[in-house]
């Protein structure tokens, strides 16, 4: 199974003024490209090849160990930008999630203003290349994490991971490539624009789907 790069809904442009247009196309066009087709490359013939990204990172320790550091880089990539990219939409004001979701938020965090915090203080602080993450965790409770380079909640903890059953619903990229071309180094102005392209509904579908 190759490793396909999923079709974008929207316009390379649509996220403006919040990300803007080109980075957009870089973004998606060759690192989030370059992630599936390295990832395919360094899977073509292996047993794990018709496996979900999935499955295969949650045990990437079961891997050949000649293939583990690629597929984490390049598995994780593909994972994390799959996320990334189908939990955006154009901005909007005021934009915040609803229902289970909403109320989730407010019983694990105190509401959203403190969720909001939480998460971009773990944006803020990851140091160098990462992700922010709102994760499911097992039992259901949701809780604010990151994780670097392209590493994903669910690899095995001798990975960069919290193991299996923590689900991410909602990440922000966080290596310079995300948002260098228009923010600079201005990290904490790319993270505050960020909350206005959330597709709470899509991340609230991935919140009903991994509470089960």
């Amino acid at each position: 199974m190759a490793f396909s790069l999923p079709s974008l809904t929207y316009a390379y442009d649509a996220l403006e003024p919040a990300i803007d247009a080109r980075t957009m196309e870089v973004h998606y066009s060759k690192h989030f490209a370059g992630y599936a087709s390295k990832l395919t490359a360094a899977l073509e013939g292996t047993e794990w090849a018709d496996r979900s990204v999935e499955e295969i990172l949650a045990k990437l320790d079961q891997l050949p160990e000649g293939k583990q550091t690629a597929v984490r880089n390049n598995g994780g990539g593909y994972f994390n930008h799959d996320l990334f990219f189908t939990t955006l939409k154009a901005p909007s004001e005021n934009n915040a999630p609803s229902g289970e979701l909403a109320e989730a938020i407010e019983r694990d965090f105190g509401g959203f203003a403190d969720f909001k915090k939480s998460f971009s203080d773990a944006a803020a602080s990851r140091f160098g290349s990462g992700w922010a993450w709102l994760c499911v965790q097992p039992g259901g409770k949701l809780h604010v994490t990151s994780t670097a380079n392209q590493d994903t909640t669910f690899m095995p903890p001798a990975f960069g991971g919290h193991g299996e059953g923590h689900h991410p619903v909602l990440g922000l990229d966080v290596w310079e490539h995300a948002y260098y071309l228009h923010y600079q180094n201005r990290r904490p102005d790319y993270i505050e624009a960020f909350f206005s392209v959330i597709d709470w509904d899509k991340v609230g579908e991935k919140h009903a789907a991994a509470k089960g």
